[in-house]
Order: structure tokens, then sequence, then C-alpha cells
């Protein structure tokens, strides 16, 4: 295949780039149909290219082998972490919004970043909204919370469950990049907790209301179907059954639909158990899961014919890209992975991107996690750590911005944004390409 069976993909990407920001409404009112016609142009290439039967079994791998397990778990983490309920008169000081941030960052990897920003945020809003500086505190939970506390599990960003589907260990990301992961954050909210002391010494001191109401956590049963979700996963991790289902040339093994069926009735639990006034005192509503759903089963299916020019390696339309982030004897140049993989995800989405260079470092898990370590904790923490230097490099950025804003919270712009993200991020991430703190970048 050649470059132009890419376009697709490429066209899909910026539509979901930019159709939120320069035709908000009619987006709004029709992603599903710009997502479904892209799909439709790459099955038809396919079509033409390859024929009807080898078009549909692409298709059908893509959303059995991979988006069904994908989507699956991003509801399950949605619906759980939905009816939990955080209530109470907290005020906003530097050691409380530190603490908020930091026990985000902690959760995100459980929960999901998704999860974790979808319990906090209206608490944090609600604790900051008498301030007058309060835009920096959503500035920094963007970073933290939605993005770089999920790097160190499958279920904390979808890139990383991504990666687990193809093959990687649940727990590699732990063991190979919590160090980096902890210094980044750790420095992070040590220039945040700067920062908002620096504001709140410059405010006028705010009246504490009179009869404070305690802070309560509510709908606890969540917190157990979460470690339902968890135990879920890894055991589908180590139980192999050996007995899979083909369907149209896919083969379908029993432990991940064991797993995903498993996972949707954790998710009717929550629905069925948690009083609904939670659910609607957290502002919860399907839309943002039924917009990933829909923005990823075209994105699964537009990326087929790219990762089939990259299986193709130099001889490739992509092989300019493969040479960029290898040597000429071959070897991985893990500093290009790194910040190719991250400024790629800041501007595009971080789960595509992380597969597109999973599969140009080869895409065998096994290799990855063995002699090319370094390229895949590059690419994850790429994939993870960069998604926030935008509004739309991971799902939750936009959706934190868009419930501040509803708060009234005003919120910078996608631009005013990305310069204040680039300002606090950037110096961190030529830090961490430099600090000899692990074998990561040692072939650069």
């Amino acid at each position: 295949m050649t470059w132009p069976f890419a376009l697709p993909f490429a066209g899909l990407l910026l539509s979901i780039a930019l159709g939120p920001l320069l035709f908000a409404g009619f987006w709004h009112h029709h992603y599903g149909k710009i997502a479904a016609a892209w799909a439709l142009v790459t099955l038809a290439a396919l079509t033409w290219r390859a024929g009807l039967g080898a078009a549909l079994a692409s298709f059908i791998h893509a959303l059995l082998a991979e988006y069904l397990s994908f989507i699956v778990l991003l509801f399950a983490l949605y619906t759980v972490a939905g009816g939990i309920l955080v209530t109470g008169d907290i005020r906003g000081t530097p050691v409380t919004n530190t603490a908020i941030l930091a026990l985000g960052t902690i959760i995100a990897s459980v929960v999901g970043t998704t999860g974790a920003a979808m319990i906090l945020v209206r608490p944090l809003i609600r604790a900051n909204l008498a301030r007058p500086h309060n835009v920096h505190v959503l500035i920094f939970f963007i970073i933290l919370v939605a993005n770089v506390g999920g790097a160190l599990s499958p279920l904390g960003d979808p890139p990383l469950f991504v990666g687990f589907l193809r093959g990687v260990d649940f727990f590699w990301t732990m063991r190979n990049i919590w160090l980096q992961t902890m210094i980044v954050a750790g420095l992070l909210l040590v220039v945040f907790a700067a920062i908002d002391a620096w504001r709140f010494r410059t405010e006028p001191a705010s009246k504490a209301p009179e009869k404070k109401e305690p802070v309560r956590v509510r709908g606890l049963v969540n917190v157990v179907l979460i470690a339902a979700i968890v135990a879920d996963i890894m055991v589908s991790a180590v139980w192999k059954p050996g007995i899979s289902f083909e369907v149209v040339g896919t083969h379908v093994e029993l432990q991940n639909l064991v797993r995903d069926g498993i996972l949707v009735v954790i998710a009717g639990l929550s629905l069925w158990l948690t009083p609904d006034e939670h659910r609607e005192a957290n502002g919860f509503n399907w839309e943002p899961i039924r917009e990933v759903a829909k923005l990823f089963a075209a994105i699964f299916t537009a990326i087929v014919p790219v990762i089939a020019m990259l299986n193709a390696g130099h001889s490739g339309s992509f092989g300019w890209l493969l040479n960029a982030v290898t040597t000429p004897t071959g070897a991985p140049r893990e500093v290009a992975y790194f910040w190719s993989t991250g400024l790629m995800s800041a501007f595009l989405d971080n789960a595509p991107t992380y597969l597109l260079f999973f599969e140009l470092a080869g895409g065998d898990p096994k290799v990855l996690m063995g002699e090319l370590s370094g390229t895949l904790a590059a690419i994850s923490m790429g994939a993870v750590y960069m998604g926030a230097l935008t509004y739309i490099g991971n799902a939750p950025n936009f959706m934190v911005a868009a419930i501040a804003n509803e708060r009234g919270i005003k919120m910078p712009s996608f631009f005013g944004y990305m310069l204040r993200a680039a300002a606090v991020l950037i110096p961190l991430f030529v830090l961490l390409t430099v600090l000899p703190i692990h074998p990561l970048f040692s072939s650069s």
C-alpha cells in the first residue's frame, strides 16, 4: 500500500482535533456521522485494493480483536467511577489542592484517568470557585490526574490498555517506568504547590462557612466494584484455557470474552446498587463515553491500512518515519520514539498514536518487553505524559475543561492551555530525557 491509504486515518484524527474548535455545534451533533464516513472511506479503499473479503476480515479483526475489549473497559471504569460521590465543604488552600491532586494522581492508574478526573474535578472546583485565581488549579489537575497519573497500569490510560491487548504484561509499565513517573509527578506537585501558595498569598482572605459540612464519600460499593475490575483484568492475563472461536478469520479467545462479559456485569451492578441521586449530583451522563465509543470504532478501522504499511518496514510508505527513529544499524533511537510518540499524542490522540509507534517498533510484545524495553518505555511515557500538552491529547482533558467552564471557571483557549502546559512540561521532559536513571535512552 502507498501513503494515500493513510489519508482517511489522518483526516479522522484532524477532524477530532479541529472539529470541536472550528465548528463546535456541528461537530457535537454529527461527530458520529463524520467518524463513520472516514471509516467507510477506509473500507472502500481496502475493498478496491484487496477485495471485499479482505476488507471485511480486516474490519472484523479491528472490532473484535482490538476495539471491543478497549471500549468495554472504558465503559466499565466510567460507569463505576461515576457512582462515587464526594460531598462536603472543602476550602481550596494550597495544602488541600495539592492533596487532591496527589490523590488523583495516585488513583488514576487504578480507576483510569477518566474515572479519577470525574470523581475529583467537581469537589476541586467547589473548593476553589470563590478564589480569584483558580485556572492554574484546573490546568495542573488535567496534567496530573487526567494524564501523568495513569502511567502505571493498563487501567490507567487508553494507550497502555491498547498495549495490554497487544500482549504487554499487566505490570510491565509499573515495573519499568515507576521511577520516571514518580519524578515527573513529584516535580509537578512541587511546582504546583509553589504556584498555588504564591497565588493564595496574594488573594483576599475568604470567609469560612459558619457551619461546615464534613467531607463524605458516598457510593462506596463502587470502590469494591473497581477492585473487581482490577481482579478481572489480572485473572484474564494469566488464565489461558486455549479455547478460541474464529469469526471471519479472527480468533476470539475465551478468556477475553469472559473478561469483557464480567466487566459489563460489573457496570450493571454499579447502576443497580448506586442511588440515582449520586450520579445526578456528579452531573453524570452517557455522552462522553458515547462519543469515545463512536470515535474509537472509526479510529480502529481507519488505522488498519496504516498498520499494514508500518509492517512493511523500511520498504513501506512509512520507511521515512522508521528511519527517523532508528540508527543506521537498525537499533531504535529511544529519544526519538519518546518525543515523536509524545508530540503526535498531544495533537492527535494518544491511544492510536501509541498503537502506531508500537507497530513501528516491530509490534512483538515479547521483544519490546525484553531487549527493546527502553523503546517500549519511551513509547509508553511519550503517549501518556505528553497527552497533557493539549486539550485533545487525552479524552478527559476536554471533559475537565468543559465542566470547569460550566461552573464559572474561565479556562484558557486551546492555544492558551497549550502554552501554559508546555511551559511546565517541556523542561520536565527534557530533564527526563537526560537523566541517567534507567537504560531507557541508552542508544540515543
